[in-house]
């Protein structure tokens, strides 16, 4: 009997401290991501120039190994796939030698001229418990270390969950 109260007791706890957070344990909060007006983001997105390219966002979430979100020049992030990188190829941008000041994600929400295609094959993420796409990088180039908001102006990024989803 004891063990049964404490048992109810212990999910009663973690019921009432998980009450108000959307599903999947998003991070609740204000925006926190800055960046242009809804108007002159898609001013930017229709003047991309069209190519073989995508533009990538690099997407730093602790303990999770995916690279970040991909999307063709003048679509919007809405159309954005979270992918995984192969860097058989090419290694990510975020790949440094040891002792160089800066580690794996120190380049979250950069955003990136990104040349290279999709494989097909689906990756498991186990981490976010998710199957992406697998992207094989060919080069990148850097386009902007502060674009702000992803998805809408109302994003909150926290390095601890995966809070920005299309």
């Amino acid at each position: 009997m004891r063990i049964l109260l404490v048992l109810t007791t212990l999910t009663l706890t973690f019921v009432v401290s998980n009450c108000g957070a959307p599903m999947g344990g998003y991070s609740v909060g204000s925006p926190n991501m800055d960046g242009p007006t809804v108007a002159e983001r898609n001013a930017q997105i229709a003047a991309e120039e069209p190519g073989s390219y995508y533009v990538g966002r690099r997407y730093y979430t602790q303990n999770t190994r995916f690279w970040g979100y991909l999307r063709s020049p003048r679509q919007p992030w809405s159309q954005a796939k979270l992918v995984m990188m192969n860097e058989w190829s090419k290694k990510a941008p975020d790949r440094m030698k040891e002792g160089r000041g800066q580690g794996y994600g120190h380049d979250s929400n950069y955003e990136y001229k990104i040349f290279g295609s999709y494989t097909g094959d689906k990756v498991y993420e186990p981490n976010s418990n998710q199957f992406l796409e697998e992207f094989r990088l060919k080069s990148y180039k850097l386009l902007d270390k502060s674009p702000g908001w992803i998805f809408t102006p109302a994003d909150r990024y926290d390095p601890m969950r995966v809070t920005l989803i299309p």
